[in-house]
């Protein structure tokens, strides 16, 4: 079994209605390990998980640009229940196959329908009951299903089209311009000269992929930023094999270790950056003179303001110390017909221009939410820790860290959500929603993510949409796993933000 196929029963046709205890969204890294958290924690509840795409995995799914890696390491990315064997940094075809074996292992595939879009989600206080309205895309004909929660799993950013800054004369550009998320299966690369403009992971991917195959390759950057490079192996787990450790132990002491070096390090960002910086740029300048770390790779931002890469190897150090690319750190003034002309005069010709300038945010997938048959506007809503949000029953969304692997928040929230399932059957009700106590009504409200702290373009963009945080822990999105692998599992369910509730009337499912 692949994981892609559906054994799940067949879905009710037009104008039909099926019911799921919970309903989760996406079969990404996120998706798949709710699915697991659930049958394993909640073997009870009966869950559906609905992906728009034709197969499981999200990110490594959907992107398929050259050289297309994780920025984070394997053991982290990973989840803690199922071992990590290969190398750190791992490409998505790996990745994929990992989330592959954790879907067939564990029988998820017959759960998962994919091709389903879904277009709304309403929520009725009067029987407690999502009713979630879509269209399958592969016959084009609408679904409903109703379910008691709603885990929302489909990550932060748009799939279908990524993020190009609208530069002028674009339209006078005679090349081809591609961005990395919409990669085309026919571009020819070879002989072409091509200019990537970025300075994240996605550029630093793509620049050592492709530069053999180019004539030349430019990375174009607006501001540099800071990278990791090192080996790509793990010497802590290399030695374990090597005296023949079980891979489940091999897998737990080295997330530890690696978790224990990463909190060290964004401590150390804060408290003392100027020494960290030093390090990384020291780092830098194994690979490249000091003229060219000075110019093109220091940053104007302290560590960690921004998402660091690991550069296995430093590779895209390599292909710039070989003469294969080049960096030009410079804004653009405008597009010319041969290629990018910069503010400081400069034209860049290119056949090709890839952007490598990010995402449009997702906020939940842009589905239309409603409660009581009110429109749910996220941004007049605000947060609790990050995950669930005032005037939303029935509802968490999975949003990942930024200073570590995502998948770190799956599975804490994995604990959380069955945690508070169980909590709600014992109880005897169905509604669970949290609301500002009577000593939060006058609470400072700021925005999702404290800019001061982190601050990437696509969430600068986008910040405006979604919920807002609070001043007290409760109600703020912290980031910081090392605090949250503490608290949330310490959670008071009967706290007063939590407000129960049985359906106004005769109840159609227990939650």
């Amino acid at each position: 079994m692949t994981g892609t196929e559906t054994l799940e029963k067949p879905a009710a046709g037009a104008g039909q209605t099926e019911h799921f205890d919970v309903l989760v969204v996406g079969a990404g890294v996120s998706g798949i390990g709710a699915a697991y958290h659930l049958q394993d924690q909640t073997p009870d509840r009966s869950y559906i998980v609905l992906e728009t795409l034709e197969s499981f995995g999200g990110t490594w799914l959907t992107h398929k640009y050259p050289g297309i890696r994780s920025d984070s390491d394997l053991y982290t990315f990973g989840y803690r229940f199922k071992p990590w064997v290969g190398a750190p940094i791992a490409s998505a075809e790996e990745i994929l196959k990992y989330m592959g074996e954790v879907i067939e292992e564990n029988d998820i595939g017959r759960h998962i329908r994919y091709r389903h879009k879904i277009n709304s989600a309403s929520w009725s206080s009067e029987d407690n009951i999502w009713t979630i309205e879509g269209t399958r895309l592969d016959t084009n004909e609408p679904f409903r299903i109703t379910a008691n929660f709603l885990w929302m799993c489909q990550g932060y950013y748009k799939h279908d089209e990524g993020y190009t800054p609208d530069w002028p004369d674009m339209d006078k550009y005679k090349g081809q311009i591609v961005h990395p998320q919409t990669w085309p299966e026919d571009i020819e690369l070879k002989g072409k000269k091509v200019i990537v403009i970025g300075s994240g992971a996605t550029a630093a991917t793509l620049v050592p992929a492709i530069a053999g195959d180019c004539e030349h390759v430019t990375l174009l950057q607006r501001s540099p930023t800071y990278f990791i490079p090192g080996r790509n192996e793990n010497e802590l787990a290399d030695r374990l094999r090597e005296l023949e450790v079980k891979e489940e132990w091999i897998h737990e002491i080295t997330r530890r270790e690696i978790l224990h070096n990463q909190d060290e390090f964004t401590r150390r960002s804060f408290e003392e950056p100027e020494v960290v910086r030093k390090e990384l740029l020291d780092a830098v300048r194994l690979f490249l003179p000091e003229e060219t770390v000075q110019k093109h790779f220091t940053p104007r931002y302290r560590p960690w303001r921004q998402r660091i890469a690991f550069v296995p190897d430093g590779d895209i150090f390599q292909g710039i110390a070989s003469g294969k690319a080049n960096v030009v750190t410079d804004e653009i003034e405008r597009f010319t017909e041969k290629g990018i002309l910069t503010k400081s005069g400069e034209e860049l010709e290119a056949d090709i221009i890839i952007s490598a300038t990010g995402f449009h945010l997702s906020v939940l997938g842009d589905i239309d939410f409603a409660v009581d048959g009110k429109k749910v506007d996220y941004a007049d809503t605000v947060t609790y820790r990050g995950m669930m949000f005032t005037g939303v029953p029935n509802l968490v969304w999975v949003f990942g860290y930024f200073r570590a692997s995502w998948t770190l928040r799956v599975d804490l929230l994995g604990d959380f959500v069955c945690r508070l399932l169980n909590h709600m059957k014992e109880k005897g009700v169905s509604k669970v929603t949290v609301e500002l106590r009577p000593e939060d009504k006058d609470m400072k409200l700021g925005p999702w993510i404290d800019p001061e702290d982190f601050n990437p373009g696509y969430l600068m963009r986008s910040m405006h949409l979604l919920p807002k945080c609070g001043d007290k822990p409760e109600w703020r999105h912290t980031q910081d796993y090392w605090k949250e692998k503490d608290e949330l599992p310490l959670i008071d369910l009967e706290s007063a933000e939590f407000v129960y509730a049985k359906a106004k009337t005769k109840e159609k499912a227990v939650a």
